[in-house]
């Protein structure tokens, strides 16, 4: 059984900032890419950003700059640390995770998912 378990979403004010953790209970964790991902109402689920299994990095347009992606394998978790939120990031945010070296895939391209963190951001 693959358990990826996201924590750490909640309400905030524009500006603030927020620290996305996930859990994965898989052994060989340190050998996946992990991305994270988010959907919005109505809105299509779109790759916020993702670090490969050698610590590589990619960023959406929207967030490079504001938020930053980063792993402890010895923690078997995964981090989104979201800086300057805005009410635009509003969204469920999910954890996933795929084997494999390219990591700017659409959510199809990853096999493993969490059930998600709210992450709501009031103006």
């Amino acid at each position: 059984q693959v358990q990826l378990v996201e924590s750490g979403g909640g309400l905030v004010q524009a500006g603030d900032s927020l620290r996305l953790s996930c859990a994965d209970s898989r052994r060989t964790f340190s050998n996946y890419a992990m991305g994270w991902f988010r959907q919005a109402p109505g809105k299509e689920r779109e790759l916020v950003a993702a670090i490969s299994n050698g610590f590589s990095t990619y960023y959406a347009d929207s967030v490079k700059g504001r938020f930053t992606i980063s792993r402890d394998n010895a923690k078997n978790t995964v981090y989104l640390q979201m800086n300057s939120l805005k009410p635009e990031d509003t969204a469920v945010y999910y954890c996933a995770g795929r084997s494999g070296p390219v990591i700017a895939v659409p959510s199809i391209g990853y096999p493993y998912w969490g059930q998600g963190t709210q992450v709501t951001v009031s103006s």
